[in-house]
């Protein structure tokens, strides 16, 4: 008798353990790619542009804290420009104006109105519903909680392939399925 209550105060601290190590505070991320390795992200590293000396500090703009430096590293318009075409397009005329280039297709996306918060709404929206489903779950070992969460939600696309060839439409081919 003695030992069955030595074994369940045993089991009991070990529950207690485990539940300590859980990350119940944090918002949990839709894809956990972290390395707890304690080495620093390589990728992270990106070296800053050579500085150039102006053929006149008339040339150099006003420094304003917070803005972009000359030399900071802008991967998107390096690439644009090296493809040929023009890296000013990335640039909104005022912070969060949107591009001449795209103001005809927001214009007419957004012709029923739109929703400026819609990111943030959905954001606090799939964590609340990450964390209902994810209140009785645990692992010992790691797992993807995003599959988890939204298993009943994933379309099976050959399923919706063959449904719409049994219909008569006119579909791509694809891949066998696996």
């Amino acid at each position: 008798m003695m030992r069955v209550a030595h074994l369940a105060i045993i089991v009991m601290t070990g529950a207690l353990a485990l539940s300590a190590c859980s990350r119940s505070g944090e918002p949990k991320p839709l894809h956990d790619l972290r390395s707890n390795s304690g080495e620093p992200e390589e990728f992270a590293i990106v070296p800053n542009k050579p500085l150039t000396m102006p053929q006149t500090f008339a040339e150099l703009p006003q420094p304003t804290p917070g803005n972009a430096n000359r030399t900071d590293p802008t991967p998107q318009a390096d690439a644009v420009a090296a493809l040929g075409g023009n890296p000013a397009a990335l640039q909104p005329g005022a912070a969060g104006a949107i591009g001449g280039g795209d103001a005809a297709l927001v214009q007419q996306a957004s012709r029923y109105g739109r929703d400026s918060a819609v990111r943030q709404t959905l954001a606090s929206e799939d964590q609340q519903y990450r964390r209902g489903k994810g209140r009785f779950s645990w692992s010992i070992v790691p797992r993807d909680d995003y599959d988890r969460a939204y298993r009943r939600q994933k379309l099976d696309p050959y399923a919706w392939l063959n449904r719409y060839r049994r219909a008569g439409a006119r579909t791509p081919t694809a891949p066998p399925a696996p």
